[in-house]
């Protein structure tokens, strides 16, 4: 059956796959205690656990797929000797394919990783906020994501740890149950630590009902997927394409929109400057986002521009 599958849901399928064995690295790193932590630059570590979890993602994808740019967070040469994941995914490989991508070849997609999103949350222990992305995407648009958070319910019941969400635009989503905001609220997550005066302007204008200020551009959408949140406001240039591109997928696929503040849809196509420059705005409901455009000032958005 996976031979004949389109190729767009053999990569669906081995993305999920590959997702859930590098939640089991990340996991399996801090169980050893040493982090073997290094500092990319300021405020910006990178883990063990970030370099093995990539190896392994984009090690096996391209050992599946040759002919697809893969673009991974971190600045690592791939190695041959990589952890083999033989798995695949067969409710996603048994999806019906979106028709436009029926005859898609593999050297058409373009594949955004972040390993482990939330990095620094994960060295300060704060483990619900880790996630690892695979965004797949097709003429510059996402059209699947996988989200897998290594440590969902690990304050609870251990045997239940880990789960893995995954969307397809116009098909639908996995893994979890999408639940609107409460209505009547306005409930916006945004950097638990990369606050500037331009982002605090903006959210001041919108007036909101709650600030929720977490770590990870993963995990701030998933508060947008369970209802915890009516949108994710960003005015800064801090995520990158890694980040956005997997969540903007799910949240799609869920009638919801990821764009820059502007309200501008990001281009992931694979010559892509690798920063999303313009900020970011999502919310799980279409016309929650159209309103947070709308009340974002002029003078905020022409603050982030961009290029």
């Amino acid at each position: 059956m996976a031979s004949t599958s389109p190729v767009f849901l053999r990569l669906m399928a081995n993305a999920v796959a590959v997702a859930n064995h590098a939640g089991n690295i990340i996991r399996e790193v801090m169980s050893k205690g040493d982090l073997g932590i290094v500092e990319k630059g300021v405020d910006d570590p990178q883990t063990e656990a970030d370099r093995r979890a990539q190896l392994c993602i984009i090690g096996n994808l391209n050992k599946k797929f040759p002919l697809m740019s893969i673009i991974g967070e971190e600045d690592l040469a791939q190695e041959s000797n990589v952890e083999l994941v033989n798995d695949i995914d067969k409710e996603v490989l048994n999806l019906r394919c979106p028709e436009e991508l029926v005859n898609v070849t593999e050297e058409d997609f373009v594949v955004w990783v972040d390993p482990l999103d939330g990095t620094a949350e994960y060295t300060a222990g704060m483990l619900d906020h880790v996630t690892v992305l695979i965004g797949i995407a097709h003429k510059n648009r996402p059209v699947g994501g996988v989200i897998h958070q290594p440590y969902y319910n690990y304050k609870n019941d251990k045997a239940g740890l880990g789960r893995t969400m995954w969307g397809i635009p116009g098909i639908g989503v996995g893994g979890f149950k999408p639940i609107p905001p409460p209505e009547g609220k306005r409930l916006v997550v945004t950097t638990r630590s990369h606050m500037t005066p331009v982002v605090q302007q903006a959210l001041e204008a919108l007036k909101p009902d709650e600030i929720l200020r977490v770590g990870g551009a993963g995990y701030k959408v998933m508060l947008l997927m369970e209802g915890h949140a009516t949108a994710y406001v960003f005015a800064s240039p801090g995520c990158k394409k890694w980040d956005t591109c997997a969540p903007e997928a799910i949240l799609t696929a869920m009638g919801g929109r990821l764009t820059d503040i502007h309200g501008t849809p990001y281009s992931y196509a694979s010559t892509e400057m690798h920063p999303n420059k313009r900020g970011v705005l999502a919310a799980a409901k279409s016309d929650d986002h159209k309103w947070f455009v709308e009340n974002i000032p002029d003078e905020v958005k022409q603050l982030v521009q961009g290029s």
